[in-house]
């Protein structure tokens, strides 16, 4: 079984940081600097908060199914491979 890894480039990594900092940073300035009273602008903080929080959770998620997914078919294959291997064993064998 041939197993290929694509691993991220550190630019990539550093673009991604960058970007979350960046707009997280201009939304935190958008509501600091909006005319909303306290309450209003803890209410959007929270609202801001939480759907950052679902973002990761929801693509950590997103991953683990994807990864389980090719867990089952590397075990779909090695078990085809060991019976064609078996079936190859009794051609020969007869």
């Amino acid at each position: 079984m041939n197993q290929t890894t694509q691993s991220h480039s550190a630019a990539w990594i550093t673009f991604t940081y960058v970007s979350f900092g960046a707009s997280a940073l201009m939304v935190g300035i958008g509501v600091y600097l909006s005319g909303l009273d306290l309450s209003m602008k803890g209410y959007l903080t929270m609202g801001f908060l939480m759907l950052v929080q679902s973002c990761i959770t929801m693509t950590k998620t997103m991953r683990d199914v994807q990864e389980s997914s090719r867990l089952v078919n590397r075990i779909e294959d090695a078990k085809a491979e060991r019976l064609l291997m078996e079936v190859e064993r009794s051609a020969r064998a007869a």
